[in-house]
């Protein structure tokens, strides 16, 4: 009788049950730029009660006051030198950090082009999913939120601030949201005045994210991010925050799963791999209604087409092999999953008919 891989099950029943508890926890790296003597390079706080204000200037305090008003459950400062800042440096300390969203609220022009390709390679190349709320940063890509409103009045800091000052803010917002709501019309209930457009429709379809004032109270216009160009593998869900949340949730729970209680642990022959299999699927119905559509069917199962490839590009004539051949060929230390499911979006639009 086959055991089974009984720990990494209860593992990922446990990160189903505490998936949107989880995705309110996020946490934001704030990059600061200040010499002010008795700072440290790489400081972590949990609340603003723990930064010590007279350890750098008021305006990179008021940033964090911005930041923390959001709820993130953790809050990683990279101090920058602000007469010669090093940005690749800092980047590299980053990509080994645990982080879900990044600001940088004096960022140069020429440091924010570099930061929105780094983000996106993070992404693209080593599966990160890192993502950085830039101002006017029309990068058309999901791991960029693009905030374009300018001129708004924080009654958190008491000053008129710029969009790109303001990311602190909305990095924040973002972080403590958790996956069973959307940011759009998110209240920002410290805004007092904000130079809200006047094309809101035009600048969301943009990637734009923007303030929009309902009469009575500043909101979010829309939870979306700077992707506009949708393919096959990006369609337009993808331009949304939430989706793209939980899209990264799922990523990061199957691959930490695997790597932390799969490899080195079992042999990786076909039966463990249709047992890790069962387990997503598992994992899948954890995530039904809240993360996942409950009524798609979301399944999960060893790659066929992925594991033909990898043999193939290692010599192996696969021509005359069968299907099942394929699916318990030995592939190494190689685990191929193809996983399909539809992610759950927030009601955000309505539209109702009134027969009087």
């Amino acid at each position: 009788m086959a055991l089974g891989l009984p720990n990494i099950t209860i593992i990922f029943k446990g990160l189903a049950a505490s998936a949107i508890e989880r995705s309110e926890r996020g946490i934001v790296v704030c990059m600061i730029k200040d010499d002010t003597e008795g700072g440290q390079r790489l400081s972590v706080y949990e609340s603003i009660l723990d930064i010590d204000f007279e350890h750098m200037t008021e305006a990179n305090y008021g940033y964090l006051k911005l930041l923390f008003e959001g709820g993130p459950v953790r809050v990683i400062v990279l101090r920058e030198s602000a007469e010669s800042p090093n940005l690749a440096a800092a980047l590299k300390e980053l990509m080994y950090l645990r982080w879900n969203y990044l600001c940088y609220p004096d960022i140069s022009d020429e440091d924010k082009t570099t930061l929105a390709a780094w983000i996106k390679e993070m992404r693209n190349k080593n599966h990160k999913t890192f993502k950085a709320v830039l101002a006017a940063s029309a990068s058309d890509h999901e791991g960029i939120i693009n905030l374009t409103t300018d001129g708004i009045e924080s009654s958190i800091t008491g000053k008129t601030h710029t969009a790109k000052e303001y990311c602190a803010r909305i990095a924040g917002v973002l972080a403590g949201l958790s996956l069973s709501r959307s940011s759009t019309y998110y209240v920002l209930g410290d805004v007092l005045k904000a130079e809200c457009p006047s094309d809101p429709d035009e600048r969301i379809n943009k990637g734009e994210f923007i303030l929009v004032f309902d009469g009575e109270k500043y909101k979010v216009g829309r939870g979306v991010n700077s992707l506009t160009t949708f393919t096959k593998e990006k369609t337009e869900d993808v331009r949304k925050i939430k989706i793209v949340e939980g899209m990264d949730l799922y990523q990061d729970d199957i691959r930490n799963t695997f790597t932390d209680s799969y490899v080195g642990k079992y042999v990786n022959d076909y039966d463990n791999k249709q047992l890790f299999v069962a387990a997503v699927r598992a994992y899948q119905a954890g995530l039904a209604g809240e993360v996942l559509d409950a009524s798609y069917d979301n399944t999960a199962s060893v790659d066929a087409q992925a594991q033909k490839q990898y043999l193939q590009e290692r010599g192996q004539d696969v021509s005359q092999m069968t299907e099942t051949e394929i699916l318990t060929a030995n592939t190494g230390a190689k685990v191929f999953i193809a996983s399909h499911v539809k992610f759950v979006d927030a009601m955000e639009d309505l539209q109702m008919t009134v027969n009087m």
